[in-house]
């Protein structure tokens, strides 16, 4: 595997939840050179189980300003950065014909979903966007076609709105094994709610739904309460579907 890894984070909301895209251009542009080297040395590997493939060795939302290495790295993360790892994930299920691994860090205390007490374990924010996808989020990935607006905003890198749309909405599907679609929608938006035709789900369908949000996003789980959890509700489907603002949406029905 050819071995990248990349940070995100930004003090501003929709910088911060659309930084993660910056790692599905650095993909996208790995996997170019990773065929430029097959080119350049006339390497014609027809089978996907010999190419190379990418390993995303390290990800995560952090900011080194704010949680300084030397004084132990401990973020304390908020809805925004829980949407953030939400993109994150988006993007490697997107990528996933060229990412053959992707290693958050980390998984307990630092930067880490997963925090330690004297009381016990707490669950942050970002905790419950990976739970879903490490649950959920198996098979293969279907390719989604969306139309929506764009935030034209300044940008985390800066050089992320030169070159990839920043959307709205960012989304990522999958099929698993015993056929239930998985869809996945993170609305970046923090005061607009979405009604959206979710074309490919059948009229009728039973459709379990799970939302991650909270009451705005700046809201942690590190004081002492959950402000953010993963909450499930059921759907039939008919007519369009509300994404609720800042908020990360699974929607699982069978095919």
């Amino acid at each position: 595997m050819h071995s990248i890894h990349m940070y995100s984070a930004s003090k501003e909301h929709l910088a911060n939840v659309a930084c993660p895209l910056a790692s599905e251009r650095a993909i996208e542009i790995t996997a170019s050179l990773i065929d430029l080297a097959l080119i350049t040395n006339k390497v014609d590997i027809r089978n996907p189980e010999w190419r190379p493939t990418i390993c995303f060795d390290e990800w995560n939302v952090w900011d080194p300003l704010r949680a300084i290495g030397s004084e132990g790295a401990e973020e304390t993360y908020t809805l925004s950065d829980a949407l953030a790892v939400g993109v994150w994930l988006n993007v490697f299920v997107r990528q996933a014909k060229y990412v053959g691994m992707a290693c958050i860090a980390q998984s307990v205390n630092v930067i880490s979903p997963l925090m330690t007490t004297k009381d016990g374990i707490v669950k942050q924010t970002t905790w419950w966007p990976l739970w879903l996808f490490s649950r959920y989020m198996q098979g293969t990935t279907l390719s989604v076609r969306l139309g929506c607006g764009v935030w034209e905003g300044d940008t985390q890198p800066a050089w992320l709105g030169g070159v990839a749309d920043t959307p709205w909405l960012d989304v990522s599907a999958c099929v698993d094994d015993a056929g239930t679609v998985n869809l996945v929608v993170v609305n970046l938006h923090e005061e607009k709610s979405w009604e959206v035709e979710l074309e490919g789900v059948p009229a009728g369908a039973d459709v379990e739904a799970w939302t991650v949000t909270g009451k705005d996003v700046t809201v942690t789980n590190m004081a002492g309460k959950e402000e953010v959890v993963a909450k499930k509700d059921n759907w039939t489907a008919k007519g369009e579907y509300r994404f609720p603002k800042h908020s990360m949406t699974m929607l699982r029905w069978k095919a």
